[in-house]
């Protein structure tokens, strides 16, 4: 019996070792792994770059993928945000290429979308369905006077997902909630005004690097005379406001429909550092998601006092 009760205590202590190795090494290769974010993702035309002009990695050739290669990692993921840069023919272009091979390796893919608003879902909805045409599309939806930018740069993508039954997600806060804010806080708004947003107590404003980096925005914008607001508090809530709304409508998505693949088409600010709707949908959704950010501009500027990386990987344009 003594002899039973000694192997087992060695047993024992060999398992608690083990644990405790594990532990230990777990967070060094995880930060190995973030040392190498983000991933530059090269066209097919460009064979090398200068990876000096980069933050260090341990490793400079992990850091360097092919268009293949992306494909396959984000074929994993079970949302992919692709921040575009929104008057860039070639970010628009690049999310068209990317959803493609997605949608070949996955037919169920859901396209989201930023430049449409929540109130106009059941209008991108009868467009999906043959009911209306594009033009009524886009003057029901009100997309000049809501969003602006050339419906050229997303008419193909749209055209795509009609083509192959995708659904398109609405994801986006009405512009005249967002202005509402902006004005006058979030406390101010109306039941009736917050009917296409998430309730009040779930938009969180307390993360303090995210408020940094939004203060230098604001900074920015006052500096040119841009912007809707003149108080930073209201600016940052009014910000937050869409990241929350936007990240609602995805993992309302995904948990009516865990079978979908997401593709997230929006402004590169609401994905970096993963501050904006990365983590509002993580925090929504409480189980295992993997997630992956790609920024389809050379920003690779930090702005940000985090050791996080700015995405999981940045595409590198000929304008280099």
């Amino acid at each position: 019996m003594k002899l039973f009760t000694k192997r087992l205590f060695l047993l024992l202590l060999l398992v608690i070792s083990a644990i405790a190795i594990w532990l230990i090494a777990v967070p060094a290769y995880t930060q190995k792994i973030n040392d190498c974010r983000p991933q530059i993702v090269l066209p097919p035309q460009v064979t090398a770059i200068n990876i000096a002009a980069f933050q260090e990695c341990k490793d400079s050739k992990k850091r360097i993928i092919g268009r293949s290669q992306l494909t396959q990692q984000l074929a994993k993921a079970k949302v992919v945000y692709l921040g575009e840069t929104h008057d860039s023919a070639e970010d628009h272009r690049l999310q068209l290429e990317i959803i493609r091979q997605l949608q070949k390796k996955n037919s169920r893919v859901a396209i989201a979308l930023e430049m449409f608003q929540r109130p106009y879902q059941g209008v991108v909805d009868d467009y999906l369905a043959g009911k209306i045409n594009e033009q009524e599309l886009l003057n029901k939806s009100e997309y000049k006077q809501r969003w602006g930018y050339p419906w050229q740069y997303y008419a193909p993508i749209v055209q795509f997902a009609k083509a192959k039954k995708l659904p398109i997600l609405a994801l986006n806060t009405p512009t005249e909630i967002t202005r509402l804010v902006a004005k006058n806080r979030l406390d101010s708004l109306t039941p009736e005004q917050s009917k296409f947003i998430p309730p009040i107590a779930e938009i969180r404003t307390d993360n303090a690097e995210y408020r940094q980096l939004m203060l230098g925005i604001f900074q920015q914008h006052q500096a040119e005379a841009k912007g809707n607001s003149p108080d930073f508090e209201k600016f940052f809530q009014a910000q937050v406001l869409w990241d929350e709304t936007m990240a609602e409508a995805i993992a309302k998505f995904i948990q009516a429909n865990p079978d979908y693949q997401v593709v997230v088409l929006v402004g590169q600010g609401h994905i970096v550092y993963n501050y904006g709707i990365p983590s509002r949908v993580a925090r929504r959704l409480k189980i295992p998601l993997t997630q992956r950010s790609v920024l389809l501009s050379n920003n690779l500027e930090e702005k940000s006092t985090t050791k996080l990386p700015i995405a999981d990987y940045v595409f590198w344009q000929e304008s280099n």
